[in-house]
């Protein structure tokens, strides 16, 4: 019986439409005569979904107990017994009642395509197995039930369901996905819209992966070698030298002109380990390539032209981009190149870009073959083996067993000659080989102690014996030397990919890159040192070990970096190939160095710039906002003060309110200013103590009418780790701002909440909003939007209450108010002894 074909409805979160998409398409089905069939179908009292389900054949659901409450499961017996041929099977990752027939759903599935039954389901993407950790981090939920990939994989098809965040938000909030006492919660905690985001990125990623697959394994099972340009991949051709820089920018260039272009630089290394290609220039290459959104790769290939095409063909690639020659003209007589060999072979489906360079007809030169390096003990036995041994040999052939033969004897020296090219290389081998045919000559060739031969056929034996012996020996020293080369290739690419790798993640300090450096090498010490110019004296960048030198020239071992840069090392003097690995440490050291200062002058550049605006809207703020209570209270001591005015005890009364709130008013103003000032400067010092919130945030609420503000802090919520202080002049500063928004005869409500290891508390009011583009503005100084319409302010509220929250290693953003208005979120982090169990979202988010 042939397997049943799985449908999967994959979506981003709970409410996009898989379901409504997988019953949309069993209406079609049937409408076509298919016998198509619901077998465990959930409409969660949507109407739309459920009115869906009309004409539709449903198989009655299994009742099972558990724990005194009644459940219903899909029923596979009746399935297979109706053996419809579409069946449609919602919430794939469900775990099933126990007593159920299989632990999850999916296994219930697997059973039904296992008897031939075509299954159509949904799953959302955050019950993967594979991505939990990644959603967890993101939402702050445990998904409970997930679906191995593995599963989803296999499907037929797989049809993504997608739904803008802000669409979906709207719907959330219209009533189409949850009841009305849940769309508050759900849209505060579960679907804001960055998690939206981010989890429709995800499947979206995914997808797009799966559709890769579907495209290597449909042209691997039909033998497609021809390109199909589904995208733009574009092959990027390097030797090592100074032109990949070009090629790759320009590449980069190309891929910019077309939508999900990718870059793949790619280097054909000989499998021999004789390259001329600069580890320098190769590492700067690479880290150019990556900082430009492409993927380094390297190959290894006899042909580079074949390898470079395999290669192109392997990834699909649409386009190469390879440097014009650098080979001479008369250079041409020895073949095409391989810039005109790969033009000529990739046929009308790879376009070949031939780019040109400054370097373009210089000449490239030979590369430099560098022999693996034997130990001087091993050179000594190797000529002692080649000129003793036969010399003892030949001692104990004529004193021992002279009645051996020539062709033994010959074998026997033989035996000498490559063990001499196994233990000291090649010339003891060829003075072996020498030194062993004259002494076969004089003591076993008749007539014997003459280097006369009598016998024609012994003089050929001599003569083969010679050219075997400098054969086997050239052959064998070969083999020696290359195993000796793989072994310290292999130890370099090693090294060179580990530093790779954590410089570019950026997991190394330049102090650790010169303690790794210090390390592989053996030295005493490093040191990186630059000056500004070739006249100027030399300083130390960064540096381990004792005594580090600080004038290259004084060092053991010196690696240029650029025209005024070098790394010192001091200990020993280094062998040539040693350099070359130490030459890519020294480029990665200056990248190491290049970064660390671009980020402090980005950080040293961003103070000053925000000094200077601070400085600027406080002047404004000083010369207008501060006057305004000043001249109230000056008007208002002025009359008390003047002497041609009788004021009655009433009037007096106002005056000396009127006095009272310009005082406060100051007070305020004054105080939020100062608490700007010292967040600027770095001296606010929280200390972090554990608290409930229920201590803290009513004592917030001084400043504002009783009447306005409505509260919601559960008693169960876990402790904080906050300053009490702080924590309280940020609470009070957003309340008051929500207030002074907010209408009068709508309260603004302060409530809190446990999101997985966090506490958030959200200030909610009922006024006009905030646009989306407007949101991070507010919160900068001296920042007001639209028109206060109770008292007034300098716009330091919200920076103020966001840096003490920074402060307290907690967060401050702002969100839209379902149904209007804003809402601001602090979240908090729990203290250390007392985490919350399990985040409070809707069931249908984790189900």
């Amino acid at each position: 019986m042939a397997r049943g074909k799985l449908r999967i409805y994959l979506g981003a979160a709970p409410g996009v439409g898989k379901t409504y998409a997988m019953l949309s398409e069993a209406h079609r089905r049937v409408e076509r005569g298919t016998d198509c069939v619901v077998a465990f179908v959930e409409h969660h009292k949507r109407p739309r979904t459920e009115v869906m389900l009309h004409g539709l054949e449903e198989i009655p659901r299994k009742e099972l107990e558990y724990r005194g409450t009644v459940f219903t499961e899909m029923d596979v017996d009746a399935v297979l017994a109706r053996h419809p041929q579409v069946v449609l099977v919602d919430e794939l990752a469900h775990t099933n009642i126990p007593g159920s027939r299989n632990t999850k759903r999916w296994q219930d599935v697997e059973e039904l395509l296992a008897a031939g039954i075509d299954v159509i389901s949904t799953v959302n993407i955050q019950h993967l197995e594979s991505l939990g950790d990644v959603v967890e981090s993101i939402t702050g939920v445990r998904q409970r039930e997930t679906v191995p990939d593995e599963v989803v994989r296999r499907a037929d098809q797989i049809e993504l369901v997608d739904m803008s965040p802000q669409a979906l938000r709207r719907r959330m909030a219209h009533g189409n996905i949850y009841k009305s006492d849940k769309v508050d919660a759900a849209l505060s905690n579960y679907f804001r819209p960055g998690n939206l985001t981010a989890l429709r990125e995800l499947a979206l990623l995914w997808v797009a992966d799966r559709v890769d697959e579907y495209l290597q394994q449909y042209r691997s099972e039909h033998r497609v070698s021809a390109i199909w340009g589904s995208r733009e991949r574009i092959v990027v051709g390097l030797t090592g030298g100074p032109e990949g820089r070009t090629l790759i920018r320009r590449a980069a260039r190309l891929a910019e002109k077309g939508a999900g272009g990718e870059v793949l630089a790619v280097y054909i290394a000989r499998s021999d380990g004789l390259t001329s290609a600069s580890p320098k220039e190769l590492a700067v290459q690479r880290t150019l390539v990556e900082d430009l959104g492409g993927t380094f790769h390297q190959v290894v290939g006899e042909d580079v032209p074949v390898a470079l095409l395999d290669f192109a063909r392997g990834v699909n690639a649409t386009q190469i981009v390879l440097g014009v020659s650098r080979r001479r003209s008369w250079q041409y007589v020895f073949g095409p190149g391989v810039g005109a060999t790969v033009a000529r072979e990739s046929g009308p489906d790879l376009d070949v870009h031939l780019i040109t360079h400054d370097e373009a007809g210089k000449g490239r030169g030979l590369p430099d073959a560098r022999g693996a390096r034997l130990g001087r003990l091993r050179i000594l036995w190797g000529w002692a083996v080649g000129v003793l041994g036969p010399a003892l040999l030949t001692v104990l052939l004529t004193g021992v067993a002279p009645e051996v033969g020539l062709a033994n004897d010959m074998l026997l020296y033989l035996t000498l000659t490559v063990a001499a090219a196994l233990l000291g290389g090649l010339l003891p081998a060829l003075a072996s080989a020498v030194v062993g045919s004259l002494l076969l000559n004089w003591f076993f060739t008749p007539p014997v102690h003459t280097f006369t031969i009598a016998d024609p056929k012994n003089i050929v034996a001599i003569a083969i014996f010679v050219g075997v012996a400098v054969s086997v020996a050239s052959v064998v020293d070969l083999a020696a030397r290359r195993t000796q080369q793989a072994a310290r290739l292999r130890a370099e690419s090693e090294i060179l990919s580990f530093l790779a790798g954590n410089v570019l993640r950026g997991e190394t300090s330049l102090e650790e890159l010169l303690e790794r450096v210090r390390e592989t090498f053996g030295m005493e010490s490093a040191a990186l040192l630059e000056r500004q110019s070739d006249v100027e004296p030399w300083t130390c960048a960064g540096s381990v070990g004792p005594r580090p030198c600080v004038n290259p020239d004084d060092a053991d071992v010196d690696v240029p970096v650029g025209d005024h840069m070098a790394l010192a090392l001091t200990g020993r003097v280094l062998p040539a190939e040693d350099r070359r690995v130490l030459a890519a440490f020294a480029a990665q050291a200056a990248v190491v160095l290049d970064r660390r200062r671009l980020r402090e002058e980005a950080d040293q550049a961003r103070a000053l710039a925000e000094g200077n605006r601070i400085r600027t809207a406080l002047l404004a703020a000083v010369s207008h906002d501060l006057r305004t209570p000043l001249a109230g209270i000056k008007a208002a001591v002025s009359s008390l003060r003047s002497e041609d005015v009788a004021w009655s005890e009433e009037d007096q009364a106002e005056l000396l309110e009127g006095i009272e709130e310009g005082a406060d008013r100051l007070d305020g103003l004054v105080g939020n200013l100062l608490d700007m000032s010292r967040l600027q400067t770095g001296t606010v010092t929280p200390i972090i103590r554990e608290i409930d919130l229920d201590e803290v945030v009513p004592m917030a609420l001084g400043g504002v009418p009783e009447d306005s503000v409505e509260l919601d802090i559960p008693e169960t919520l876990p402790m904080v780790d906050v300053d009490k202080g702080l924590l309280e002049r940020c609470v009070a500063n957003l309340v008051e701002n929500a207030v002074k928004y907010s209408p009068t005869d709508m309260p603004v409500l302060v409530s809190a909440s446990a999101i997985a290891d966090r506490v958030e508390v959200r200030v909610v009011d009922r006024g006009p909003g905030v646009p989306d583009e407007a949101k991070e503005r507010i919160f900068e100084p001296f920042q007001r939007y639209g028109d206060v319409p109770r008292g007034a302010g300098v716009g330091l509220g919200l920076a103020v209450a966001r840096g003490f929250a920074e402060a307290m290693d907690g967060t401050l953003d702002a969100e839209d108010t379902p149904g209007g208005g804003l809402t601001m979120v602090l979240s908090l982090p729990t203290a250390r002894r007392r985490r919350p169990e399990q985040p409070d979202v809707p069931a249908t988010a984790v189900s």
